[in-house]
């Protein structure tokens, strides 16, 4: 059992010591004295712990069976945490977007089947040229939407998650892709002001011609750009696109960064960190025990000595918790991503 060199404490005893408690108190209304901190701000969300804003993003609730902007604010209260950075879905529903009838289920399996090089029977192959097509309109509709919309909603929504004591500080819709145009960039960086967010987040593009446009229109906005990165991460991963606007910025994983086999996880955030605008926590291996993503405590990414060193250097990005290890059985996304809290606050309480 490794323990901390930070702190002294094992990374095992932070989740085996209150675990427990979270997942079978979190959402019980009932005051429990010595409970985790957590409980404290049941219906009044508190995870600004010693100078550092924990959040989550709303993805981590994926698994729960609604998406509305008004059940997520539900998910976000019920862990206990005040800032997220919100996904496009819930918010863009709430401001009526056009649906979707495609089966994206299917659509994802075989994606995945041809990506395997299995190969597509006849049949498959003429079902994914229908779904192809048909999400090809559908996104046209979408861009259409986008240019017209009102950023009324957008506004309500904050005020709605304001008034629950949520933060948005960052959104990430899709619509930032080589294949959006500038008038839906435009509207993401529009309706992500309006939302309050001080940043937009996607996918770093590995297109400096991308990073470039999305840099020029962000300073146009005043409003800056999260590239997230997974195990392509690397300390010079977003250099070209540092270089290229002010306005462009990290949105860095540290789990990613150690399962792609960076050694010195806290390096990149001395190094970097006035161009953070978010960073993504996790629990993964490195290369060598498997690149796992686990509970955490239980993999290779050093959680605590991350959360400390944001404290300690009063480092004023989010850490954001990201649910990506499965679900065990009888829990659920808001009873695991409560528990990552309770993590984060022990580490910085430590």
């Amino acid at each position: 059992m490794k323990k901390t060199e930070t702190s002294g404490i094992s990374r095992r005893r932070f989740i085996g010591t209150t675990g427990a408690l979270v997942a079978g108190a979190t959402l019980s209304q009932t005051p429990l004295i010595g409970a985790p901190a957590i409980l404290k701000f049941y219906n009044k969300p508190n995870s600004l712990i010693n100078g550092v804003q924990i959040g989550t993003i709303t993805y981590s609730f994926r698994s729960m069976p609604d998406q509305s902007a008004e059940a997520t604010l539900k998910y976000v209260t019920d862990c206990g945490m005040s800032a997220i950075e919100l996904m496009g879905d819930p918010a863009e529903s709430f401001a009526g977007k056009p649906e979707s009838k495609i089966d994206r289920g299917a659509m994802f399996r075989l994606m995945r089947k041809q990506r395997s090089g299995e190969g597509l029977t006849d049949a498959e192959k003429k079902e994914m040229e229908e779904m192809r097509a048909q999400m090809d309109a559908y996104n046209k509709e979408v861009a259409a939407w986008r240019e017209t919309v009102s950023m009324k909603p957008f506004k309500q929504i904050r005020k709605m998650y304001k008034q629950a004591g949520v933060r948005i500080y960052g959104f990430k819709p899709n619509a930032f892709g080589q294949n959006n145009t500038d008038a839906e960039v435009d509207y993401g960086m529009r309706a992500a002001k309006a939302l309050g967010a001080t940043h937009i987040t996607l996918e770093h593009p590995s297109d400096d011609a991308q990073t470039m446009r999305l840099g020029k229109l962000a300073q146009k906005h005043k409003i800056y750009v999260g590239y997230h990165g997974h195990e392509q991460q690397t300390p010079t991963f977003w250099d070209t696109a540092l270089a290229q606007s002010p306005y462009n910025a990290l949105n860095i994983d540290i789990g990613h960064y150690v399962a792609a086999g960076n050694d010195k996880p806290l390096e990149i955030l001395k190094l970097r960190h006035d161009r953070i605008m978010s960073m993504h926590v996790k629990d993964r291996q490195t290369p060598a025990h498997g690149k796992g993503n686990l509970p955490w405590g239980q993999g290779d990414t050093p959680i605590v000595e991350v959360l400390q060193l944001l404290r300690d250097q009063k480092y004023q990005f989010p850490a954001t918790v990201e649910l990506e290890y499965e679900v065990p059985e009888g829990s659920d996304a808001v009873k695991e991503v409560a528990k990552c809290l309770e993590y984060c606050r022990k580490a910085l309480e430590g």
